[in-house]
């Protein structure tokens, strides 16, 4: 639930992005300029009141709570708090799960943490503001929805050492996989292009991961997706080319 404080500065952006003052406001809603400005300081605004403003700038209350809750959400860890995950793979794996809507008990069931363990994971990512640690072990996220690990930090590191060549010791013959490779000749704005082509398809998987998270944890499976594009040619190749004749995009 967002704080009061929250949803004022919600409501001072939501002003902000519409251009409206806070003269335009309360004209509208037919008090003083002095009295909205006393409302926002204070930061006391009654149900009612509350109602009233979100009416004049048309976004509705749940909408407002949402934004307000989205504020106070991290974008990124630091560097040191990704190394920590980096460093214990159960700290990692437990973050993986609940960014995958995992619940206490369905890790408790899967994995072989004890729940004192557990707990103790748990505590640790509250600590990191990854998660909030409710009573009865209920976990909220604290991450925004375009979370993203660190470009060249360690989790990405990681993944490139251990888990990318993992990933690849495939066929991709079997059901639910498949392996696409294409190759030709873009321009610097064909490659854009396709840059942009690939953030949909992105955006398109967390709607789906987001949509399927009402099911049961056995209707779903652990999917990743790498979709990759680079002005590249096989070294093998390149060690042929005239001396002064090396392309850079």
């Amino acid at each position: 639930m967002a704080s009061s404080q929250q949803l004022i500065i919600a409501l001072k952006q939501q002003l902000k992005q519409k251009g409206l003052t806070y003269q335009h406001l309360a004209v509208a809603l037919g008090i003083s300029e002095p009295t909205l400005k006393r409302w926002f300081s204070q930061g006391n605004l009654s149900l009612k009141q509350l109602d009233a403003v979100c009416e004049q700038l048309g976004v509705p209350l749940s909408e407002l709570a949402q934004l307000a809750e989205e504020q106070e959400k991290i974008h990124q860890l630091s560097t040191e708090q990704e190394s920590r995950l980096v460093a214990d793979l159960r700290l990692l794996l437990v973050a993986l799960a609940l960014l995958n809507h995992w619940r206490f008990e369905q890790i408790l069931q899967t994995y072989t943490f004890s729940a004192t363990e557990l707990v103790q994971l748990l505590a640790q990512l509250d600590r990191m503001r990854f998660i909030e640690l409710q009573p009865n072990n209920r976990v909220r996220l604290k991450v925004s929805a375009d979370f993203a690990w660190q470009v060249g930090g360690p989790i990405q590191g990681f993944f490139e050492q251990q888990v990318q060549r993992e990933f690849f010791q495939c066929s991709f013959d079997r059901p639910g996989e498949l392996r696409l490779v294409v190759s030709g000749m873009l321009s610097r704005a064909s490659n854009a292009v396709m840059q942009q082509k690939m953030q949909r398809l992105l955006r398109d998987f967390r709607a789906l991961h987001d949509k399927d998270s009402q099911l049961a944890l056995e209707d779903k499976h652990g999917t990743s997706l790498v979709v990759a594009v680079r002005p590249w040619e096989l070294a093998a190749f390149t060690r042929w080319r005239k001396p002064g004749l090396e392309k850079r995009f």
